[in-house]
C-alpha cells in the first residue's frame, strides 16, 4: 500500500543528507561549502557534518582544494540502474519471444521478502488471454512460478512463508467441540504437505524447470524457467542471497490446457529454454 503524505515518516537527518547529496548531482561540478551551505539554507558546520557522513560511504568526496564533489558511490548506483533497466529489456524480448511461439500469455517475476513478485505480463495477441497483474503475488505451492523461485531460496526463508500459506488453506473446523483434535488433525497436515513440498524443492531445481496443470486455476497449465539464477549453498547463506541483486527472474508462460498441454511438456520447456539462451544477460 503506498504511502500517503500523512501516513509518511521519514528519517530527518537522512533527508537531509541525501537533499546534500541532490544539491551536487544537479551541480555536476564541485561545490564549495560555503555554496553549499547557502543551496540548503544551512549552517556550514552542520553541513560540513554530512559531507563527512556522506564521504565516509564513498558517496561524496573532498577534493585537494577542499572543494566537495560527487564520489564512487553514485558512479555504481548510476551503473545498477543501467544494468536494472539492461536486464529488463531482455527480459521482455525473451517474454515476447516465447509469447510469440508459444501464442499464450507470459509473466516475468522475481523473488521478493514476502515471496514471488509479478514485475511484467506479456499478453498474446488471442481472443483467450490469460494473464496476472503485475504486482500479484503467487503462490508457492500451487503456481509454477513460486514453486521455481522457491526452489532458489534457502530453506529457511521459504519455509514459513510456505507454511502460513498452507495454514490459510485448511478447511475450518466442523464443530467447536473437536477442536483439538481437528487442531491436531490440521497440523499434521500442513507438516505432511510441508514434507511433500520441500522434497519437491531439489527436483525443480535440478531439472531446471517447474510447471503447475489446474493446481491454481482449473483447465489452466504453466510452465516456468529461471533466468539468471544464483541458488544459495546452504542455509547460512539466506542473508546474502536476499540482498543479492542479481539473484534472478523466472519466466512463465500461462495457458489453458489445450494451448499448453502437459504432454507437450518437454517440448514446451525446451522451447522455452531455447530462445532464452538467445540473449545474454548481464
Amino acid at each position: 500500500m503506498p504511502l500517503t503524505n500523512k501516513t509518511r515518516h521519514g528519517v530527518k537527518s537522512m533527508e537531509i543528507g541525501l537533499s546534500i547529496l541532490d544539491v551536487l548531482i544537479d551541480q555536476k561540478e564541485p561545490m564549495k561549502l560555503k555554496d553549499i551551505a547557502a543551496a540548503m539554507q544551512m549552517h556550514p558546520a552542520k553541513i560540513h557534518r554530512y559531507l563527512v557522513s556522506l564521504i565516509i560511504k564513498g558517496y561524496a568526496e573532498q577534493l585537494d582544494d577542499g572543494s566537495y564533489t560527487l564520489g564512487n558511490r553514485v558512479d555504481a548506483l548510476r551503473q545498477a540502474g543501467l544494468d536494472q533497466n539492461n536486464v529488463m529489456e531482455q527480459l521482455t524480448k525473451i517474454a515476447t519471444d516465447i509469447k510469440n511461439s508459444l501464442n499464450c500469455g507470459v509473466q516475468i517475476a522475481k523473488w521478493f521478502s514476502e515471496g514471488p513478485i509479478v514485475i511484467k505480463s506479456v499478453e498474446p495477441n488471442t481472443a483467450i488471454s490469460i494473464i496476472t497483474r503485475v504486482g500479484s503475488r503467487m503462490p508457492l505451492v500451487t503456481s509454477a512460478t513460486g514453486k521455481l523461485l522457491a526452489s532458489y531460496q534457502p530453506i529457511d526463508i521459504v519455509k514459513p512463508l510456505v507454511l502460513a500459506e498452507l495454514q490459510t488453506t485448511q478447511p475450518p473446523m466442523a464443530s467447536a467441540l473437536f477442536d483439538d483434535e481437528e487442531l491436531k488433525k490440521d497440523k499434521a497436515e500442513v507438516a505432511t504437505q510441508w514434507r511433500q513440498f520441500a522434497d519437491a524443492l531439489a527436483e525443480i531445481r535440478e531439472q531446471g524447470y517447474s510447471y503447475a496443470t489446474g493446481d491454481m486455476m482449473r483447465g489452466i497449465n504453466a510452465f516456468s524457467i529461471p533466468i539468471d539464477m544464483q541458488p544459495s549453498r546452504n542455509d547460512k547463506d539466506s542473508i546474502v542471497v536476499a540482498m543479492n541483486q542479481r539473484l534472478g527472474h523466472s519466466i512463465t508462460v500461462i495457458g489453458t490446457a489445450e494451448q499448453l498441454p502437459f504432454s507437450k511438456k518437454q517440448k514446451i520447456i525446451n522451447n522455452m529454454l531455447a530462445i532464452s539462451k538467445r540473449y545474454k544477460m548481464l
